[in-house]
């Protein structure tokens, strides 16, 4: 039996507001359109993993939020595990995805990611993500990270209501700034490159471009962070259809060379070659059997444009510190020698946490089956995938990377 694992089918919803939508039509949506992808129905599907974090923490569905979403939509008798892993729930359900698949356990497997994070009440959205650290030592762990660099002066300092994961960007990227002269419109220059990128993607949540200058005037949230540099919260879903590669001849259908999904350490903060998303690369590459230099496009966690920056490095892209002038360069551009982000990333494209995984696997699919229309990136042959999750201590509490190839 080969138990090398292809994705197979793709489905996304637009992501955006939906305040008239329920988390399980979104869910069914993108499930059915992964399906029709593929060729498949949903008797077909030897498997289920359902990503979310909001019909628990909004709606107060837990326990079985996978099987209240889907059972409507045709997924009956089939198991539907359930999932939770911060802003990594998605691509979390991909690995098991995969893993389940290569396990000869189905002929098929779906992973699904939905949330609906846009309420009446925006701090009820924004709470979500309270939990997606250690609670128990929140106080501890924001003043750890503030402690990374000087104190704010009193000018730069923002008042009122802030989201705390922007806050903790915030505190992240002024070490980087400070250890290796990042600068702000080095920040800038990317959030300007992504907003460019979104124009072109009709899912995305924003899709108008700003200019350096607009996003460096715009208003702070957090310094150096203003509204464009970060994240909107999004309510949208995405799907990805896994099955064994020789259950299928479509030469649409796109390889699985590697996915790797690990969990955080304690290090020192200025031991960089031991960040979580580096050691999920460097794993990833090496049971990809390739490396940074044959990537031709990538996805990147990018909940603010330091994100990007952090992680452009981690892969290895560039050396350690150099992420912001890289950026700046134009290398990550529609373009550029490596595009990252050609959906627009979390920047643009939105971010409804659990889907935002396998929205990245939707749009490198799309790149690498030469899908993309004004975003594609010429003859794309190797793709990867980072998705983070969640804070704990001065990093991320959980990293996936995923490494696909075009299948032909």
């Amino acid at each position: 039996m080969n138990r090398e694992a292809l994705v197979l089918g793709v489905g996304a919803t637009p992501f955006g507001r939906h305040l008239d939508r329920s988390a399980g039509d979104l869910a069914g949506q993108a499930a059915h359109e992964a399906l029709h992808d593929a060729g498949l129905a949903p008797a077909d599907v030897g498997a289920v993993f359902h990503a979310t974090v909001s019909q628990k923490a909004i709606d107060g569905q837990h326990m079985i939020p996978g099987q209240v979403a889907l059972r409507p939509h045709g997924f009956t008798g089939a198991p539907v595990v359930n999932v939770e892993n911060a802003c990594a729930g998605g691509a979390t359900a991909l690995w098991l995805a995969i893993a389940h698949v290569r396990a000869g356990l189905s002929d098929v497997a779906l992973a699904i990611g939905v949330d609906k994070l846009v309420c009446a009440d925006p701090a009820q959205g924004l709470a979500v993500f309270d939990g997606a650290m250690d609670i128990a030592h929140r106080e501890e762990t924001l003043a750890a990270l503030t402690a990374l660099t000087d104190p704010l002066p009193p000018e730069l300092t923002v008042d009122g209501d802030r989201s705390v994961f922007m806050e903790i960007y915030a505190s992240l990227a002024r070490a980087h700034m400070q250890r290796f002269g990042t600068t702000e419109a080095h920040l800038a220059a990317v959030s300007a490159k992504n907003h460019t990128h979104s124009v072109h993607n009709p899912r995305a949540h924003f899709r108008r471009a700003f200019t350096a200058e607009e996003i460096l005037a715009a208003r702070r949230v957090a310094w150096p962070l203003t509204v464009p540099m970060c994240s909107p919260v999004s309510d949208g879903a995405a799907a990805v259809v896994v099955t064994r590669a020789d259950f299928t001849r479509d030469e649409s259908a796109v390889a699985v060379l590697s996915s790797v999904l690990l969990s955080g350490t304690d290090r020192a903060a200025d031991d960089a070659g031991r960040h979580i998303g580096r050691r999920a690369a460097l794993a990833a590459y090496e049971k990809a059997g390739v490396g940074p230099q044959d990537v031709d496009a990538a996805e990147v966690h990018d909940a603010t444009a330091f994100g990007e920056i952090q992680q452009v490095e981690n892969l290895g892209f560039c050396p350690i510190g150099d992420g912001g002038p890289w950026s700046a360069s134009g290398a990550g551009a529609l373009g550029g020698a490596l595009p990252v982000n050609p959906s627009g990333g979390l920047e643009s494209r939105g971010h409804p946490v659990s889907a935002t995984g396998l929205a990245q696997i939707f749009e490198l699919v799309t790149q690498l089956r030469g899908r993309a229309g004004a975003r594609q990136v010429p003859d794309a042959r190797i793709a990867v995938a980072e998705n983070g999750g969640g804070l704990y201590g001065i990093e991320e509490a959980v990293a996936a990377v995923t490494v696909l190839g075009r299948n032909r």
